[in-house]
């Protein structure tokens, strides 16, 4: 028996290697792995010896051969092959190890096309699709993690055709994301990111107990490990639907930096959200904005849970409690409640993984865009369009308005008052709909949202939103502009007295 191993993350690999000697196998190896066998004393053959050709133009072609994918390939359960492999003296390899040159951590630490090329894995690759192909009777293992569940089936005679096909399973999506990988940072690079395909590969982290909907299908993947690093599950099972609200609820409460900052989602749409000296001031004044909405909902908590909040959270349903970390007493104090879950990063602050990109499904494909993020200096730099301008108090509840408005369903409009939002509208077919709805929410709730900030994601098309926020005492409102009918809006809010900011960047999200 012939194992073939060529890896480009060494861990592991020397024990891995000695455990195959032990079971009877040759080892055939190339470059730094043979090295690396070598000087651990195991006996190991070097490619060009199987080959019979020198590894050749700087090491780009050491495997590219008959000899090595002729044994890898050739069908053992077919005489013809048996017979053409003898006549050849093609000798077989049962067993192919190979994981694939660094190209990710190479273009994370270098932009140098050069080494960046240099980097792309051809002979890897290919053994991995020969090996994959020929699974009925090859081994393929692409993953270190991988190594003893490979040595257990050996020793155990448990290497069945059904573990050889989860093994080929796994090397083609190896490969198939790392020539993704290599396709979309080539487009990136040169086409701005929107080439002729666009490929959106990810991780699975866990199923989910179902979809949307119990009759759907569900599960969680991740990009870059942010799950796998940042995501614990203290209590629970995460569902398909907490997983959207923990990601909405997360975004707007991790938006403020080190802001003791508490975000309450219902359906995806915030709720209630408030920044106060604690956190356990935050989430009361957060519940205020709509308890009602808030019964059996998620909850981002930028910071560490500790007792005394989680003794406020259990005098409600809550169903998710989303938090950078909780202490071991508010643990034992919110488990009292048989429904809640709980899942935390395991750090000071929410960190989120800002990706990139996003992308929404749409009948027959999906679009697919770079990601829409606030910059720090959007509300700084917003242009005072009115006489009156706004207070340093002022300036805070517009950035929190403004943050919260860019991370809500459009069409909305967000009230913000002593740093806590006191009423939200969303979702709505028009704009003035939505503040209509937000200052009936809040009049139901009881909270005075006269003082108030008022932010839209885009602009006011008419002045009637103006109108009904003065109505209802609004002093400052932020928004983009960009309306035909802006110098109406403008007119209306000096009439009032109002505040008026415009930001020039709008931040629809559908």
């Amino acid at each position: 028996m012939r194992a073939l191993i060529s890896v480009s993350d060494k861990s592991g690999v020397v024990n891995f290697s000695k455990e195959l000697v032990a079971l009877g196998y040759e080892i055939i190896s190339t470059g730094g792995t043979y090295k690396a066998l070598q000087e651990a004393g195991i006996k190991v053959i070097e490619a060009n010896e199987v080959t019979k050709f020198p590894e050749c133009f700087e090491g780009r072609v050491k495997t590219l051969n008959p000899y090595i994918h002729g044994g890898i390939l050739h069908r053992r359960d077919k005489q013809s092959h048996l017979d053409e492999a003898k006549a050849l003296g093609v000798e077989g390899i049962d067993l192919v190890c190979v994981n694939l040159y660094p190209f990710k951590a190479t273009i994370e630490k270098t932009n140098d096309f050069e080494e960046i090329i240099e980097n792309i894995d051809i002979g890897g690759p290919a053994m991995v699709r020969s090996a994959a192909k020929n699974f009925d009777s090859v081994i393929i293992v692409t993953d270190v993690v991988d190594y003893d569940l490979v040595l257990n089936n050996l020793k155990n005679n448990t290497n069945t055709l059904e573990f050889r096909r989860d093994m080929m399973i796994k090397a083609y999506e190896h490969t198939a994301s790392y020539d993704s990988m290599i396709a979309n940072y080539m487009n990136k690079r040169f086409n701005n990111g929107f080439g002729d395909k666009q490929f959106i590969v990810g991780n699975k982290v866990f199923d989910t107990r179902y979809g949307e909907n119990p009759h759907q299908k569900g599960a969680l993947y991740e990009f870059d490990k942010h799950f796998t690093n940042k995501f614990t599950v203290i209590k629970g099972e995460p569902s398909f639907n907490n997983m959207g609200d923990i990601s909405g609820a997360a975004k707007i409460a991790s938006a403020f930096g080190d802001d003791n900052a508490v975000a309450i989602v219902k359906h995806g749409n915030p709720c209630g959200f408030a920044i106060k000296d604690n956190l356990l001031d935050s989430y009361v004044e957060a519940l205020k904005c709509d308890p009602v909405s808030a019964f059996g909902g998620v909850v981002a908590v930028n910071g560490i849970v500790e007792l005394d909040l989680a003794k406020k959270m259990n005098e409600i349903f809550l169903e998710v409690v989303f938090a950078a970390d909780f202490t071991a007493e508010a643990i034992e104090e919110l488990s009292r409640k048989q429904r809640i879950k709980l899942f935390a990063q395991g750090t000071k602050k929410l960190e989120m993984s800002n990706d990139d990109f996003n992308f929404k499904i749409i009948d027959g494909g999906f679009v697919h865009q770079d990601a829409d993020r606030v910059n720090d200096d959007e509300v700084k730099n917003a242009v005072l369009k009115t006489s009156k301008s706004a207070s340093p108090e002022e300036l805070k509840d517009m950035e929190i308005a403004y943050k919260i408005a860019s991370l809500t369903k459009s069409n909305c409009v967000v009230y913000v008052k002593n740093s806590a939002m006191v009423a939200v509208g969303m979702g709505m077919t028009s704009r003035v709909d939505a503040s209509k709805a937000a200052l009936r929410k809040a009049a139901d709730m009881g909270l005075d949202v006269s003082g108030s900030a008022l932010a839209s994601e885009a602009f006011f098309p008419f002045r009637d939103s103006i109108d009904a926020a003065s109505e209802a005492g609004v002093k400052c409102v932020i928004e983009p502009g960009g309306s035909v009918r802006d110098d109406e809006v403008i007119d209306a809010a000096n009439e009032y007295g109002m505040a008026l900011y415009f930001t020039g960047v709008r931040h629809f999200l559908h």
